[in-house]
């Protein structure tokens, strides 16, 4: 089972260029809102179209159009067999649970399999009890859980899904990831699965596309974008809160202009770097001055169940960096001029957390930093 994906769309002000090859696998396509991963899908199962490109699903051609020409393959949705589902499952509403599920198979098939079928996959997802059910009778999971056996039961040459969990709430979420874990293990072939969250295409990816403003900036494994990020929206994409811009000084130096601070580097430095992360969590409180270590003020302090968030200013800004601003002149570039520290309030004692207005000696490891040049 194989995926081969090279299309161009182009819009008043966006364009998408994606090209992406995928096995039997399950591929993530991580990015922000409005970045193009819904695009992409929809391309695949032909709800859009796009200007050029070619789209191939286990050898098949179910989109062939070169740049100025007219497609000279384009086939229907139905004639794709593909299976998308989307946000809100998409469930016919004058149809009960066992309607719904057998909606996909096709008209060849003989009614006695066909009813195998749908039997098959009313057990495997729990929900044969609901059969008689319309889609309104049903809670948000199991409508979830009829829209996953409806996609299994049309037996597609690729599923594909867009942000399954985005109107569930967390508890509620946990379980039915479940119901995805069996639906990929049955499933042989290719799975699009279309998030926002790393933590959820980490659990459920074998590789993971970052894709940034209609193109993939990055491919590879969960573990190579959480610890070596390639791109910028990579950085952004794999959880970490401390980005900024950065120009090279020699190998193993970058100068910082938001912060105003001079880094070394373990690793070599590109002559382009251009952006410079270390995670929050990575920051290290010392008891004084030292290698990578910066006079800091903890300027704001909130706290989550296990965690607290400090906002660290920079006290001795290097005059390259500019004047320090004042949270009531601009908030934004305030923000930007600060580096966020996480702090494990179950490692720390509490009289030794750090609070609003303390002094504090900050070290930035060498050997935990991100620099990208794109």
């Amino acid at each position: 089972m194989s995926l081969s994906v090279d299309i161009e769309k182009h819009f008043k002000g966006f364009d998408l260029e994606v090209a992406f090859e995928a096995g039997d696998e399950t591929l993530g396509l991580l990015g922000e809102s409005g970045c193009g991963k819904t695009l992409t899908m929809r391309s695949i199962a032909g709800i859009e179209t796009p200007d050029c490109g070619k789209i191939i699903v286990n050898d098949r051609v179910l989109f062939d159009r070169a740049k100025g020409k007219k497609a000279s393959v384009n086939l229907t949705p139905q004639e794709r067999k593909t299976a998308l589902l989307f946000q809100n499952y998409m469930l016919f509403p004058n149809m009960t649970v066992e309607q719904n599920v057998g909606a996909g198979i096709g008209k060849d098939v003989p009614a006695e399999e066909k009813e195998r079928i749908i039997n098959g996959e009313l057990k495997r997802f729990g929900i044969a009890k609901f059969r008689d059910r319309y889609p309104i009778q049903l809670s948000g999971g199991q409508q979830q859980r009829v829209a996953l056996a409806r996609m299994l039961a049309a037996k597609p040459g690729i599923l594909m899904l867009d942000e399954p969990f985005s109107a569930l709430d967390a508890h509620l979420k946990g379980i039915l990831e479940q119901n995805l874990t069996t639906l990929f293990e049955e499933y042989k072939g290719t799975v699009l699965y279309v998030s926002h969250d790393i933590d959820e295409a980490l659990r459920f990816c074998n590789r993971i596309a970052v894709v940034d403003n209609g193109h993939i900036m990055e491919i590879g494994s969960g573990d190579a974008l959480v610890n070596n990020p390639q791109s910028e929206a990579g950085i952004k994409l794999s959880g970490c809160k401390n980005l900024t811009a950065a120009t090279y000084v020699d190998d193993h130096h970058v100068f910082l202009p938001r912060w105003g601070i001079d880094v070394r580097c373990e690793r070599v430095v590109p002559k382009n770097v251009k952006k410079f992360g270390v995670r929050a969590f990575y920051l290290q409180r010392m008891e004084g001055p030292g290698d990578n270590t910066f006079r800091m003020s903890c300027d704001r302090v909130s706290d989550s169940r296990f965690d607290r968030s400090v906002l660290l200013g920079f006290k001795d800004r290097d005059s390259r960096g500019g004047v320090a601003v004042e949270a009531s002149d601009n908030e934004m570039t305030y923000l930007h001029q600060h580096m966020f520290w996480r702090v494990d309030k179950l490692s720390v004692a509490a009289d030794k957390l750090p609070k609003k207005d303390d002094e504090v000696w900050i070290r930035i490891p060498a050997d935990n930093i991100y620099l990208v040049t794109r």
